[in-house]
């Protein structure tokens, strides 16, 4: 693949990468309104005590062959159709399993109605477990447009059903129809756009040519789902479902915000990464273009959102939910930093050292467990505070293999992202002693979001930014301007 061609297929799997992922979490944040203004902190809760056994039983069906698939040079139909029954039947087994298990899971919580929900909510990774192939088709060929349009598609019919449920008093069962629907939606639209078919030929064969790799990816995502749900836990287990509620609505927002960051670079930086592996200069190149990218959206992108948690919090959800203003702050400043780990991770990847990922993941999810655990007595913040403090020194770790990998300096990685950081602290913190005391909420949200924006682009744009210019270019060329 030529230089030209693979930098317009970047840009292009960037541009559609940040498009699907901003529907996505805008189409989230608009039903998330009114599920928030419809259900309780409890209801919340009762679904968010799930979310670990689900998201895990998802880790184990999906198996990591998506990243496997994009990584192997030469790929068949074989290879597709044995990850697509390998899936299938993981995903049955782990349902069985997960469905007796479920009054275990209830008194775990001392909630019994969670057996209950319990087998209906993990329908959802069963019927996922049909759509690995397609999407590692989709994932493989880099076509984020229409990725875009399952995302939006799955998103819009699945918000109707959720807010129409808990309109109608379904409460947090609501929740759990609304999932299995996106679910499914998006697995019926991904054999659509696609265009793969199974075949009835059962071949495990690529299967044992890829567990050595994916194997690695299963235990490194599993201990992330831990991680990613440590608060769900240990809040529903030692203090009650509202506590977890309003954690869930607080994580809710900042996971909002560095998802659709991170989707957008996730989405085009390993098949990427992988084409430029034998090229380690190359490969440098644009690892150092991604993550100046990466800097220039997600620090203003979540630093803006942590300054604006209270203004938004009361404005889309009501006062009900301000419980959760606290942390959000804290979750949005450590989500501005994990976007840049994830691109690392993803060069890691690339490279073919998944034996790094997974013990690199694990031993951050063991100390920040490990951590949250101590401090669980002291209250909520004390193990925020810990849990990104964590994160955010992990990108220094991660940055360790990267430069043994591609002679990555520090001086150069401060080089990249210290312009973006700093100019997004500056600006937001003069911006505070402006803008606190603006009546009404609304007019002091609209005050915070415009001065900070416009200051960070016309401040940018004066230094003559070749990001923003690069950006500005290209999104004028797709206008056709």
């Amino acid at each position: 693949m030529t230089e030209t061609s693979l930098k317009d297929k970047t840009a292009k799997g960037l541009f559609w990468g940040g498009v699907s992922n901003g529907v996505q979490q805008l189409l989230n944040l608009l039903f998330g309104i009114f599920l928030a203004r419809l259900l309780s902190p409890s209801d919340y809760g009762m679904v968010g005590m799930l979310t670990v056994f689900s998201a895990l039983a998802s880790i184990l069906q999906e198996g990591g062959f998506i990243s496997a698939l994009a990584n192997r040079k030469e790929i068949r139909h074989r290879d597709y159709n044995a990850v697509f029954w390998f899936s299938l039947l993981m995903g049955i087994g782990l349902y069985t399993l997960l469905y007796i298990g479920a009054p275990f899971i209830a008194r775990f919580y001392n909630q019994p109605e969670l057996t209950a929900l319990a087998r209906l909510s993990f329908l959802s990774f069963l019927i996922s477990s049909t759509n690995v192939a397609p999407r590692a088709f989709l994932f493989k060929q880099l076509r984020t447009k229409e990725n875009a349009i399952i995302s939006f598609c799955s998103l819009t019919f699945s918000g109707m059903v959720g807010v129409t449920l808990a309109a109608n008093g379904f409460s947090y069962w609501g929740i759990a129809i609304q999932t299995i629907t996106f679910t499914l939606g998006t697995s019926v639209l991904s054999y659509y756009f696609s265009g793969w078919r199974p075949s009835r030929h059962i071949d495990f064969t690529p299967i044992r040519e890829m567990i050595g790799y994916s194997s690695k990816l299963i235990v490194t995502h599993a201990f992330q789902v831990i991680n990613n749900n440590l608060f769900s836990i240990l809040l529903g287990k030692f203090y009650n479902e509202k506590e977890v509620g309003y954690f869930n609505q607080a994580n809710k927002w900042s996971t909002m915000g560095h998802t659709t960051i991170n989707g957008m670079i996730t989405g085009v930086a390993q098949p990427v990464l992988s084409t430029l592996s034998e090229d380690k200069e190359r490969q440098r190149n644009a690892l150092r273009k991604m993550l100046r990218f990466t800097a220039f959206v997600s620090f203003p992108a979540m630093f803006g959102l942590s300054f604006t948690s209270h203004e938004l919090i009361v404005l889309a959800v009501t006062d009900k939910w301000l419980s959760s203003v606290s942390s959000m702050q804290i979750l949005c400043i450590g989500g501005a930093f994990i976007p840049i780990s994830g691109l690392f991770s993803n060069l890691t990847l690339s490279r073919g050292h998944s034996s790094i990922y997974m013990w690199n993941t694990i031993a951050l999810s063991l100390s920040q467990l490990m951590a949250a655990y101590l401090l669980y007595p002291l209250g909520i913040r004390p193990m925020l505070y810990a849990f990104i403090g964590i994160n955010i020194l992990w990108m220094f770790i991660w940055l360790y293999w990267v430069q043994k990998e591609i002679r990555l300096s520090l001086r150069d990685f401060l080089k990249d992202i210290s312009p973006y950081l700093l100019l997004s602290s500056v600006i937001i913190g003069g911006c505070s002693f402006v803008t606190d005391f603006i009546e009404p909420i609304v007019l002091r949200l609209l005050c915070k979001i415009g001065l900070v924006g416009s200051l960070y682009i016309l401040i940018l744009w004066q230094a003559r930014s070749v990001i923003l210019q690069e950006a500005v270019h290209f999104i004028f060329k797709k206008k056709g301007i």
